[in-house]
């Protein structure tokens, strides 16, 4: 049986290899890293190929492998001082288990498709980026009850099922603008996340090391193993929603207006007691929470890669839902190459800058088959360029006969300095972004 964070019955058991050793799992392994390994402009020749071995199997793609991005430019990677060192640690992690299994993400596949058919409603939220400084399980409870109250408050509000994705377990690696930032006077390699270098000023800290992909392995285990804990271990029960209120919030007039809704909750869950209905069910006691991060360290996103012995397809092992951003989604990049590939389902970041025939080549690419929930597009304008640009992006996919799970990120692109210095989002910016979209959505429908 396979685990969703809520078990997920009726999948067959399957083998993860590893080495000489086969173990029970539902993702097996077969993953091993390609003849050469791109970071930036390095190649790494020593790793041995693998050749893809699903061709002919229906969903998978063709010409493919988890190294074949290798072939493409990769934009945004690190350029690490120590290429060998490299291929040693992806070697090492090739033998680490999986932290998410092909049946999870096959699951939330098909979440995400009654999303884009409107009959259910993705809920995506956490850190920008994960430290390895602020690790700890307080931060891991807050962020998980945050997603809690939220999905509690969209789903009574809008009758509808939540599914719950947390940029957490992953969500290290950063993309910079430039190669280059400017601290204190020095100009030094930029921070690109604590999966790749430090933050602290000095050139020290800034030099890419390999051993911190090991690092945000570990860690991001940590925090799946008490994600489960707390999604499966009785936290998550409905009748426990007056408890999710968050102390900052408690005692104002938010935090008011959620409390009323929680004895709403309870008024309901009284009345289902009542009529004889068992408030002991897993789906009364238990919730399904998946994580995301972005694909944008390839290195580390191969070395995490699985072949799944029950279907013949590849899966990014390192989270159930991945997505490419703006800066990487060039159409012969190296990173939707890799991401053709996986099982996983897929986001890709779309600004003003996209064009709307690009979305749609792009969308064939990534979704050959056209299956709901396997693509979510994520909007990020802001407000004023969502009213311009987006119907535009919305038609040409709708024309195209494309299906794909529309999201608004109203958090990115609507950025703006408090006079602290301190980046900030206007609340009515971001509910602008989020009611245009659905109107647009609508409009072009």
């Amino acid at each position: 049986m396979a685990m969703s964070i809520k078990a997920t019955p009726g999948l067959e058991p399957c083998v993860w290899k590893t080495g000489n050793e086969a173990l029970p799992c539902t993702c097996g392994g077969r993953a091993q890293m390609g003849r050469r390994m791109m970071v930036r402009a390095i190649r790494v020749p020593e790793l041995q190929g693998v050749e893809s071995s699903s061709v002919g199997i229906p969903g998978v793609a063709k010409d493919w492998s988890p190294s074949s991005w290798t072939t493409r430019t990769a934009l945004q990677q690190p350029t690490y001082p120590d290429p060998h060192k490299v291929a040693q640690v992806v070697r090492q992690m090739e033998g680490y288990p999986p932290l998410v299994f092909a049946g999870e993400a096959r699951s939330l596949e098909d979440r995400l498709g009654e999303a884009a058919l409107g009959r259910a409603f993705l809920l995506q939220g956490g850190d920008c980026a994960e430290s390895f400084k602020e690790f700890n399980a307080n931060n891991i409870r807050d962020t998980f009850r945050l997603l809690l109250q939220m999905g509690v408050v969209l789903m009574f509000g809008g009758q509808l099922p939540v599914i719950k994705v947390g940029r957490m377990a992953g969500q290290f690696a950063k993309p910079r603008s430039s190669d280059f930032e400017d601290v204190n006077g020095v100009s030094l390699p930029s921070y690109r996340g604590d999966n790749i270098n430090g933050d602290a000023g000095s050139l020290e800290a800034r030099v890419p090391d390999p051993e911190r992909m090991v690092k945000a392995y570990s860690q991001s285990a940590s925090t799946l193993n008490l994600l489960r804990a707390f999604a499966t271990g009785g936290y998550a029960a409905m009748q426990r929603t007056k408890d999710w209120n968050l102390d900052f919030a408690s005692h104002s007039e938010q935090g008011e207006r959620y409390r009323e809704l929680a004895n709403r909750v309870d008024e309901a869950l009284g009345f289902m007691a009542a009529c004889g209905l068992t408030l002991d069910h897993p789906i009364m006691t238990s919730t399904e929470f998946w994580t995301s991060h972005e694909c944008l360290l390839l290195p580390y996103e191969q070395a995490m890669t699985r072949e799944d012995s029950t279907s013949g397809l590849w899966y990014d092992c390192s989270a159930h839902f991945l997505w490419m951003g703006e800066r990487t989604r060039q159409l012969d990049g190296a990173h939707i190459e890799f991401l053709r590939g996986i099982g996983n389902p897929l986001g890709v970041k779309v600004s003003d800058k996209m064009d709307p025939a690009e979305l749609v080549k792009l969308c064939e690419i990534l979704n050959p088959e056209n299956k709901p929930g396997r693509l979510t597009v994520i909007v990020r304008m802001g407000a004023e360029k969502l009213r311009q640009k987006f119907p535009a992006l919305v038609r040409a996919v709708r024309q195209a006969g494309i299906i794909v799970t529309w999201v608004s990120d109203p958090m990115h692109g609507n950025t703006i300095k408090a006079p602290s210095g301190i980046k900030t989002r206007p609340f009515n910016a971001i509910l602008v972004s989020i009611l245009l979209k659905r109107l647009s959505s609508k409009v072009s429908n």
